[in-house]
């Protein structure tokens, strides 16, 4: 027996490898057929159940995503109405007692008011429930808070926070829903609060989300609660299939959802049919919306054309035994060809490719693989050996990217409750002109569409600062900028003369007085742009300038660390030399007592820059 595994074991050796194949794959053929049938039914079951796993669930978390957005869209135009301040104080004052004014209110706020609610295409009607005797109600926009029900309904928004929302409202809640807020909460006068509802038709806010009518996945948004109140589509295959059913695969759905388990889908069994269900729990409305499928659907598809992959897997294994020799055949011919190639690189010819003849999309058998990952192996090489030059570079933009997010938001809060206090304690109309200034900041500021602006809107965005700070502290701080038109449209970084203004701002003026800061340009030698901000303020003491100085001379890449004020010189300075190099920057001088000079330099060509 030894001796004859001994022979055939030498026999196998010595075969050539095409005798080897073919022995192979006779070997294999039978037990493939066998098995194929079965294992490729199972497989295509798990693949298919998987797929549509995957194609639910993210189709709920789409649906769950536009729900959300379709929420903040009310709770938005809500704080829109809640900027009408004239109205909300009109509506709590004595609206009887004068009637010019009642009309008045009627043209103008109250209009203003219905503007907004059309505006917004989800607002179906907007209410404010008011504790006030000497309320004139206006039908569905003002009521009585006697018409409100439940009457302690208040109580539940504030424990919520004030506002909430509700899949089914208190009122027409078989077709509504409704957000709730909080506008003001009872005081001395008033013993009941006031509330503002804003309503919005299920048929138009689920419109476009629960519409298909076809499909493996039946779309639902079910009150966490009470399994009866959802919302569907009648008309959906799923309702026709189910029949009488469906109360009871919705109510056993509902037993078995958990809001911390939102990525496992629910499995039930509801005579004999098996359903699954993926969903994800919406907090502010307390539903869930899901997508529910049945098991026989989902799995009705493959099993038509198993019998046909299985004659095709039989005649293919077929072909391949009568192609193998030809095949072994070609492929020691392609392997003396990546023979030759290796030989070429350890010469030192890193470029000594193989050439597959592949075509892009084309994958190729073993032997192309190696091939593949030989030619990437290569390039991989050549990448390596060009990273260190590119790692300086890399730890630049870095740098750079860092620096981006450096901003003060001191500044935002601290201008915003001056505002507030000097609104509450002055009332003057010089606030309005106030509010357009920060409200021109803020945009400036907070929208980057481009990484580059013109000098004219930085110049603006300066003047309302100005402006603002004028109107806050009370000062005198002028500002001269007579640029030519040509200038105004040259592209610079955004935000880089801000910082520098701030800097005046805060440092030049001297206690008491007054400054006047002027912005000019020149051109350099037609390489560069100089823009200089000079005030005639306190001016910088010598020692420091001297220190700032210095550090705007360090040639260092050590990175910047803002100060207590924020983004200072020295950070603006190395931002533009880190993207425009070392020649480009910003100087100071000054004059303890007479001026303070702050000099930038940019590429005079626009095509070099890329702001920050």
């Amino acid at each position: 027996m030894r001796d004859m595994l001994a022979r055939l074991r030498k026999l196998y050796r010595n075969s050539r490898i095409s005798h080897k194949l073919i022995l192979a794959f006779s070997l294999a053929i039978a037990v493939p057929a066998i098995l194929v049938s079965f294992l490729f039914i199972r497989t295509q079951e798990t693949q298919l159940y998987k797929e549509a796993m995957a194609a639910g669930s993210s189709h709920v978390a789409r649906l769950n995503e536009q729900l959300r957005s379709r929420l903040d869209v009310l709770a938005n135009a809500s704080s829109t109405v809640l900027t009408q301040k004239a109205f909300i104080d009109y509506i709590h004052s004595d609206m009887l007692g004068d009637g010019l004014r009642l009309v008045k209110f009627k043209q103008n706020q109250f209009e203003q008011l219905h503007n907004i609610v059309q505006s917004h295409e989800m607002v179906g009607e907007l209410s404010f429930y008011v504790d006030n005797p000497n309320l004139y109600e206006i039908w569905p926009e003002i009521y009585r808070y006697d018409r409100f029900e439940p009457q302690d309904y208040w109580l539940t928004l504030r424990d919520e926070g004030g506002a909430a929302f509700r899949l089914f409202s208190l009122r027409d809640g078989e077709h509504t829903l409704s957000y709730y807020r909080l506008v003001r909460l009872p005081n001395q006068q008033r013993k009941l609060p006031t509330i503002m509802e804003i309503r919005s038709e299920h048929g138009t806010f689920f419109a476009n989300l629960l519409e298909e009518t076809e499909g493996d996945f039946f779309s639902v948004v079910m009150d966490a609660e009470d399994p009866s109140r959802i919302i569907y589509h009648p008309n959906h295959a799923f309702t026709r299939n189910a029949g009488e059913d469906l109360n009871v695969i919705l109510s056993r759905v509902h037993e078995r959802l958990d809001a911390l388990q939102q990525d496992d889908p629910v499995k039930v069994r509801v005579g004999d049919h098996t359903y699954y269900a993926l969903y994800r729990y919406i907090a502010p409305l307390n539903a869930y919306v899901m997508d529910i499928a049945s098991h026989q659907a989902l799995m009705e598809g493959p099993r038509s054309w198993y019998a046909i992959v299985l004659a095709i897997t039989l005649v293919v294994l077929l072909l391949i035994m009568l192609l193998v020799t030809f095949t072994t055949r070609r492929i020691f011919r392609r392997l003396d060809s990546v023979l030759i190639s290796m030989r070429k690189v350890r010469r030192g010819q890193l470029d000594a490719k193989i050439d597959t003849g592949l075509g892009a999309n084309e994958a190729g058998d073993e032997i192309d693989e190696v091939a593949i990952s030989y030619n990437n192996t290569l390039d991989e090489i050549k990448r390596l050996m060009t990273q260190v030059v590119d790692k300086q570079l890399i730890a630049k933009n870095a740098q750079l990217h860092s620096l981006h997010s450096q901003i003060n938001s001191h500044f935002l809060y601290n201008a915003l409750e001056s505002i507030r206090m000097k609104a509450e304690v002055q009332r003057q109309p010089a606030i309005a002109d106030a509010l357009v200034s920060l409200g021109s900041q803020l945009r400036y500021s907070m929208q980057w569409r481009s990484d580059t602006v013109t000098l004219g809107e930085e110049l603006a965005n300066i003047r309302s600062y100005i402006h603002f700070i004028n109107f806050m502290d009370g000062g005198s701080i002028g500002l001269t900028a007579d640029l030519p038109q040509e200038v105004l449209r040259y592209a610079i970084p955004k935000m880089c003369l801000q910082p520098i203004v701030e800097n005046a701002v805060h440092h030049a003026v001297p206690p008491g007085g007054s400054v006047r800061i002027q912005i000019s340009v020149r051109v350099e030698e037609d390489r560069h742009l100089l823009i200089e901000i000079r005030d005639d303020g306190a001016g910088v003491d010598p020692e420091v300038l001297a220190r700032l100085q210095a550090a705007l001379l360090d040639d260092s890449d050590k990175p910047i660390v803002a100060g207590n004020n924020g983004l200072g010189l020295e950070n603006v300075h190395k931002r533009l030399q880190l993207h425009y190099g070392k020649d480009c920057g910003l100087w100071m001088d000054s004059v303890l007592g007479d001026y303070t000079s702050v000099t930038l330099r940019l590429p005079w060509e626009n095509v070099n820059l890329g702001g920050w």
